[in-house]
């Protein structure tokens, strides 16, 4: 099976639960505070993740030979502060559309920043075609955020 064409949809399909996730823990932050939402999301996720493990092991690719770097380990400190701060942002006048516009746009600034210095992986020169897309990105954000909004 070509996996390549389901690349798009899958991205697609995870940013709209990025979405539900955020706008679901920042609604448990809202009643119960922003780190225990982290938590019950973080264990509700590694229960799920085990599931999924466990339903797929014999499915799975096999792994890469030998071990990960050891900052490959690191990943869940950002997760788990990016769900505690992604809820309290949704909680303010941002708002979950302003929240999110601008995490896409941290996301889409660090990636391009760790492409040019080789922070990450894979080192490549930036092109005016990332300078465009990172401009229409932060435009983006900023009309969402700061433009006089009328109730629809």
């Amino acid at each position: 099976m070509d996996t390549k064409r389901l690349d798009s949809p899958l991205a697609l399909a995870a940013g709209a639960m990025l979405a539900w996730m955020i706008h679901c823990n920042s609604q448990l932050a809202a009643h119960s505070g922003p780190l225990q939402a982290s938590w019950l999301a973080h264990g509700l996720g590694a229960l799920t993740a085990l599931a999924l493990w466990r339903a797929t092991a014999r499915s799975s690719p096999a792994p890469a030979a030998g071990r990960p770097p050891r900052w490959a380990y690191l990943g869940g400190l950002p997760g788990a502060l990016t769900v505690a701060l992604a809820a309290i942002a949704v909680n303010s006048p941002l708002a979950l559309a302003g929240t999110l516009a601008l995490a896409i746009a941290g996301q889409l600034l660090f990636g391009l920043l760790c492409e040019r210095f080789g922070l990450l992986a894979a080192r490549r020169a930036l092109t005016v075609h990332d300078a465009l897309a990172a401009l229409l990105v932060l435009g983006g954000c900023a009309v969402l955020i700061f433009a006089v909004q009328e109730p629809i």
